[in-house]
């Protein structure tokens, strides 16, 4: 609250004329300390902060020997994220076809449809598509409810096979070899 001060008339000395007295003013600043102190507090309580960009996947635990396990063709569904963000999808060993980013989740959803939730699901994504893809591919996989699926590596095999039905891709340059035990004798003839 504000407050005035008039204090007492000045008594003039001499010949000179009588001064107004000065007015002193003195303001209560509890009241606005109050009020900023409450929107601080009411701007710290209210205010969204960013949300954490961290993806939480849960990986399997280190094993020294590889394990084998036998997959049904009809079961394995393989998404290719393209080097200019194209994505593709194969089914079993058949050859890839291209994808819509907007139908992803119809065509999972159509396979956890069919097969229930023994549906393998593997995503390749080339080194130099956009970190997005791989985490857009990952929020569609969330999604459909997809519990259990694989990110592998993106070899020269995917290129090559991408490039015979008829994709655009960078080539086979700064793409690892697939290893030599990976593919069996018939599709190494391919």
């Amino acid at each position: 609250m504000g407050a005035v001060d008039l204090g007492g008339a000045k008594k003039s000395t001499g010949g000179q004329a009588w001064k107004r007295p000065r007015v002193a003013i003195r303001i209560d600043m509890t009241p606005m300390v109050d009020i900023a102190f409450l929107l601080l507090i009411f701007f710290m309580v209210t205010t969204v902060f960013r949300l954490p960009t961290a993806m939480e996947m849960v990986l399997p635990p280190d094993t020294e020997a590889p394990q084998n396990v036998k997959v049904f063709e009809e079961k394995l569904l393989t998404f290719l994220v393209i080097n200019n963000d194209s994505l593709a999808y194969q089914i079993g060993n058949g050859g890839p076809k291209p994808l819509a980013w907007s139908e992803l989740k119809n065509t999972l959803q159509e396979r956890y449809d069919r097969y229930g939730d023994s549906v393998t699901v593997v995503a390749r994504v080339h080194p130099k598509a956009r970190y997005s893809a791989l985490v857009n591919l990952v929020d569609e996989f969330n999604l459909v409810g997809t519990t259990r699926f694989s990110i592998d590596h993106y070899t020269t095999w995917e290129d090559s096979l991408l490039r015979s039905a008829g994709f655009q891709t960078a080539g086979p340059a700064g793409l690892p070899e697939p290893d030599a035990g990976t593919f069996s004798e018939e599709e190494e003839q391919l």
